[in-house]
């Protein structure tokens, strides 16, 4: 699937590209849109409620039968009623705390999520913010670990054809993401 909304391209190489995209990842025409979940993985605020009431109670009957997503791990689960996308992975970012395990579980979170895509067949994927809204993770900080996990993960796959989208939602968000080209 191509994304054809208005994209900037702030890293590629022969195969994939990293995109950053002023709007929500429920709006995404990819492959997989990624929900910034809790770890119950049954809903909540931000993109994590949106995407719930997106998707319908076809979601939530899903999560309920997978017990739960630890900090920096990722889980699959269909669109449902979300048409543009195949699938949802869901992942569970760290609260801010200043520490540098803040950062390895924030980019866990994204190396995971993009394993998940790539074992199930995806070659687009859309992000929001993970751990920026109510979770504290100061959005200049996250938007660094976030491109560099994800420029790391494309160069260790240099045969995956993957378009990864940064969905920035808020026009913080995008400055932040524009200020790292």
């Amino acid at each position: 699937m191509s994304q054809d909304i208005n994209a900037t391209v702030i890293y590629q190489n022969e195969k994939s590209q990293i995109r950053i995209v002023k709007g929500s990842v429920v709006d995404m025409h990819v492959d997989a849109i990624v929900n910034a979940a809790n770890s119950s993985l049954l809903g909540g605020g931000g993109v994590d409620g949106a995407i719930h009431r997106a998707a319908g109670p076809g979601l939530l009957e899903e999560c309920r039968t997978l017990n739960g997503c630890r900090c920096g791990e990722a889980k699959i689960t269909g669109a449902y009623n979300i048409t543009n996308a195949k699938h949802i992975i869901h992942t569970v970012g760290p609260i801010y705390s200043g520490s540098p395990q803040d950062a390895e579980l924030l980019a866990s979170c994204y190396k995971n999520s993009l394993d998940l895509a790539l074992e199930n067949g995806c070659s687009s994927i859309a992000f929001p913010g993970i751990s920026t809204g109510v979770y504290g993770y100061p959005i200049a900080e996250a938007a660094q670990v976030s491109l560099h996990t994800v420029q790391d993960w494309i160069n260790t796959h240099p045969d995956v054809a993957m378009d990864v989208y940064f969905c920035c939602f808020r026009d913080s968000e995008l400055d932040a993401y524009m200020r790292l080209q």
